[in-house]
């Protein structure tokens, strides 16, 4: 629960750094989601610079959080994880202390791989991944129905899946800088 609250905590302060982001750094962050393991020579070729200003701009978005993590994607198939499904759940009570506790809970369910707090009339979506049916059914009525608090759970199999896009769309957070920089070039033109 610390490790969430920590993550959130921290993440208050990465806007800052965003907001100064040039169209360097939105080009350095499009070839590092894309690729996560590229060299940084080959980054810096990619984004025209030379490679020590490149690292230097990397480890900076690094140590200011927008870059969180690198990481290899499996895919579920090859490896015979052959059920994706998602999981809603409705809790009986969201005061502060049963919302930690059931996240905390989440947290040591290696099935689930993703989970989100909503708003609405569900409190969290799980996306759980399963080696077989029957598992995800053992998880689902001896872990996720059982757990304190859950008053209740809907399931959905994902058919196939249509799109995947990890990541942010880098192009509209381009759009965003800029026009956020033309703003702030407009209001100064009108001053002077």
């Amino acid at each position: 629960m610390r490790q969430i609250l920590a993550q959130t905590e921290n993440r208050k302060s990465y806007s800052p750094m965003r907001a100064g982001l040039d169209a360097t750094d939105w080009r350095i962050l499009k070839e590092l989601q894309t690729n996560g393991r590229i060299t940084n020579v080959e980054l810096a070729r990619k984004v025209e610079l030379s490679p020590p200003p490149c690292l230097r701009r990397t480890r900076a978005l690094e140590q200011a959080g927008i870059i969180s993590g690198y990481f290899a994607l499996l895919d579920e198939k090859a490896l015979d994880f052959e059920v994706i499904a998602f999981a809603s759940v409705g809790l009986h009570s969201q005061s502060e202390p049963d919302l930690r506790a059931f996240e905390n809970r989440v947290l040591a369910w290696p099935l689930v791989r993703e989970c989100y707090m909503l708003s609405g009339e569900i409190d969290f979506i799980l996306k759980c991944v399963a080696p077989d049916l029957t598992s995800f059914q053992d998880f689902v009525i001896n872990d996720l129905t059982a757990a304190p608090n859950v008053a209740s759970v809907k399931t959905t199999l994902v058919i196939s899946r249509v799109k995947f896009e990890p990541g942010v769309p880098i192009a509209l957070g381009q759009r965003q800088a800029g026009g956020r920089a033309a703003g702030t070039a407009a209001a100064r033109q009108r001053k002077g």
